[in-house]
């Protein structure tokens, strides 16, 4: 019997025939505009060694400084990112319970609040947050750090926020009915049961996914260099680098590397947590089941 899958068949001689050509024609195709590319680089001296050793040659007089404005930029982009990552799971945690707990009519403003800031792209948020402190007077200068700082948090936070509380209503909705009714059936209140049965599960559920909420955290920091309001992360220091030093490609390489570096790092973090979750879960599962077959 040919093996089948839920959605499609499995393709047959001359669909794979077809595949293999069209993959052979599309990688024939990037080789030749990586060449084109790769030539009029050459052609305009993008790979003179001059703009390539501030980064690449301990022996050059930039090279120090260069790497301690990336040093610095990386340091700013992990304060933000980690600011916006804990400050997002506690808000998020709050709107999701919200959301969960609250009557028919209550829950409107969470649920307004949510949709509004899912449906507004991240740097919208920012750029709000930045204006609207500004003009209404909102004394950010009262936390610690930098203003331009805590607009990027803030406005991550509104945005990531809404997103951990999307993941969390998720992971609980995807848990057995039977796990809350039987906390009530034991004379558990609905908080109880939020915070002692459905909470610690479906923190385990959405571990990974929340894991790789953390890529899009630390990538959105860099919309700070696109606003341009003062807040000097990672990207920004690469663009005061080729500014000086007249390298922008040398430089967006590099800063571009560092942050696939990161969330590559990021990526298999969640890959390896899920794998560990499943393989747990499946451990629990069996047990659970041999347990039961003993006592029957």
């Amino acid at each position: 019997m040919s093996e089948q899958t839920v959605l499609y068949d499995v393709p047959g001689p001359r669909t794979l025939r077809r595949q293999r050509i069209g993959t052979v024609v599309a990688l024939v195709l990037i080789a030749g505009l990586l060449a084109v590319a790769i030539q009029r680089l050459a052609s305009r001296g993008q790979f003179d060694a001059e703009l390539w050793e501030p980064w690449l040659n301990p022996a050059a007089d930039d090279f120090a400084s260069v790497w301690e404005l990336v040093g610095r930029g990386l340091l700013a982009t992990m304060i933000a990112a980690s600011l916006a990552i804990v400050l997002s799971l506690v808000v998020g945690v709050g709107l999701g319970v919200a959301r969960m707990m609250s009557g028919r009519y209550g829950r409107i403003p969470v649920v307004g609040f949510i949709e509004l800031f899912r449906g507004l792209p991240v740097i919208i948020t920012i750029v709000y947050v930045w204006r609207a402190s500004a003009e209404l007077g909102i004394p950010i200068r009262l936390l610690p750090g930098e203003n331009a700082l805590w607009y990027l948090v803030i406005g991550l936070t509104l945005y990531n926020s809404v997103i951990v509380a999307e993941i969390l209503r998720a992971g609980v909705a995807s848990l057995p009915r039977g796990q809350g009714e039987a906390g009530r059936a034991i004379g558990l209140t609905e908080g109880q049961v939020m915070r002692s049965i459905l909470l610690p599960q479906a923190f385990r559920t959405m571990l990974p996914a929340l894991i790789s909420q953390l890529v899009v955290v630390l990538k959105d920091t860099s919309l700070a260099a696109v606003i341009g309001f003062g807040y000097f992360e990672l990207l920004r220091r690469g663009q005061q680098i080729y500014q000086i030093l007249d390298n922008p490609i040398q430089t967006l390489f590099f800063v571009g590397t560092i942050f696939i570096v990161i969330n590559y790092a990021l990526s298999k973090l969640a890959v390896s947590v899920e794998r560990r979750l499943s393989v747990s879960g499946s451990t629990s599962r069996t047990g659970a089941d041999a347990a039961g077959e003993t006592a029957g």
